[in-house]
């Protein structure tokens, strides 16, 4: 009898653990059904900070110290065990397919460390604080401390590296060419300009030319949100961005169905500026409108909501992108709700540019948004975002991101590393060029499937 009861208890231990662990894959894979617009999720986004405290400036003065990170910290021996970063592997570039044109993937160049900058630039981002100071008591605080400690969930095969290192950006060069990448979207700022927890960077972009045409890559610009941006400084930093690197050879095109070959602007957050501003500069009767001028070009706003679409349309925009890696977080990053956009953006003769993201999660600097986790895995919520993506028929897909550490969506290759107090994620079973070759596949396959639905259309690059 005894031994009947042991028997029992180990078959019902053993399937509670199957429920539990069924459950908690349920919960990271996330279906397109789920829920978006929560007050957890939407803080992140301007327009509702602007009822709230703002997280950043909050924390600029806050006490620093070491950070325990939530997600992925765990309490290991008291002697740091440091796991060298492995040498970058080599890439055969003769080898690989052509680029991908059609491909566009969000980059970065904020990032800096002692030996190119002085001290280290976002590695040590922060951790925001959540605006109820009921939840907020319950997170650490301060700002993470590099090289070992740094503001991400994963960490880099290249180490807390600078953007400003030659080495660093070509290597990043190779590794978009390797996964067949075309067109890299810089994050850009004006100059004398920055993020609140950057440096300017304007005076990168020369190298980026550079080193991105070596490899055949091509480089338009993600204008992020600086300060009081309105029409008539939006049009003076296009025509400064133009004047300065249109004659580039590595500045991207897209050629029109008019054959006109246009510079392509993402613009971030556009939702904040109001659509009569927009059109001021977007639509031909504007005052201060570029259109039929040199300093014309095709302008993709970021839809969050729904309500965002004729907003789009009525301030003269030419396109739409989504952004956000987290499938259900808002309407636009919401899988489910690509195939109706590209049918409003057909209608409207809009471009359809969905962003695809290997994953999610952003602990490591906002602890208390576990709920916005999108785990990976082992690339198949990648390959779903780009399998949905590809049945749109997209003028363009973007990617998120090459490499947004803070918030995990980089594909950038990443290894095991472990402190004494923090276990980073990584890509195992799979090699640090895992989401490379995913990119790579993808790339392939939707260059041969645009090919047959897009005969008509002249090639995207000048």
């Amino acid at each position: 009898m005894a031994k009947f009861r042991r028997r029992t208890c180990i078959i019902l231990s053993l399937f509670i653990l199957f429920i539990f662990s069924l459950m908690m894959g349920l919960k990271t894979l996330r279906p397109n059904t789920a829920t978006f617009g929560d007050p957890f999720g939407l803080d992140l986004l301007p327009e509702f900070r602007q009822q709230t405290v703002n997280l950043e400036k909050k924390m600029d003065s806050k006490k620093s110290g070491k950070i325990n990170s939530e997600r992925n910290t765990k309490n290991l021996k008291s002697v740091e065990i440091m796991m060298k970063t492995s040498k970058p592997s080599e890439i055969n570039l003769e080898e690989l397919p052509p680029l991908n044109y059609y491909l566009h993937v969000f980059y970065y160049t904020w990032y800096g460390n002692p030996q190119f900058d002085g001290k280290y630039i976002h590695w040590n981002h922060p951790v925001l604080e959540h605006w109820d100071p009921r939840i907020a008591k319950n997170y650490p605080q301060g700002r993470h401390s590099p090289p070992d400690d740094i503001g991400s969930s994963f960490y880099p095969e290249l180490g807390s590296y600078s953007s400003r290192d030659p080495s660093v950006i070509e290597t990043h060069m190779k590794q978009m060419c390797s996964a067949s990448i075309g067109v890299l979207a810089l994050s850009w700022y004006p100059p004398d300009s920055n993020d609140e927890n950057g440096e300017p960077t304007d005076d990168l972009v020369p190298t980026i030319l550079d080193k991105a045409h070596k490899y055949n890559l091509k480089v338009t610009f993600h204008i992020e949100p600086y300060r009081n941006r309105d029409d008539q400084n939006m049009y003076k930093n296009v025509k400064y961005i133009i004047d300065k690197y249109g004659s580039h050879p590595a500045f991207y095109r897209y050629k029109t169905k008019t054959g006109n070959a246009l510079p392509m602007f993402y613009v971030y957050d556009s939702y904040i500026v109001k659509p009569e501003k927009w059109a001021n500069l977007l639509t031909a009767s504007g005052s201060q409108s570029v259109r039929n001028t040199p300093y014309d070009g095709l302008f993709i706003a970021l839809l969050v909501e729904e309500k965002h679409k004729f907003e789009i349309l009525h301030s003269g925009f030419d396109g739409i992108y989504t952004y956000f890696a987290t499938n259900g977080f808002t309407y636009g990053s919401s899988h489910q709700n690509w195939a109706s956009l590209k049918t409003f953006c057909d209608n409207y003769n809009l471009l359809f540019i969905p962003s695809v993201g290997p994953g999610y999660i952003d602990t490591s600097i906002r602890p208390w948004n576990t709920h916005n986790t999108r785990n990976r895995v082992n690339g198949k919520y990648y390959e779903t975002a780009l399998s949905v993506a590809l049945q749109t028929h997209p003028t363009l897909i973007s990617i998120t991101s090459f490499n947004e550490w803070h918030e995990g969506t980089q594909i950038e290759k990443a290894v095991p590393k472990r402190t004494s107090n923090t276990v980073y994620l990584d890509y195992r079973p799979h090699k640090p060029g895992l989401y490379l070759e995913l990119t790579r596949k993808w790339s392939e396959k939707y260059s041969k499937e645009r090919a047959n639905y897009s005969l008509h259309q002249q090639p995207p690059v000048s």
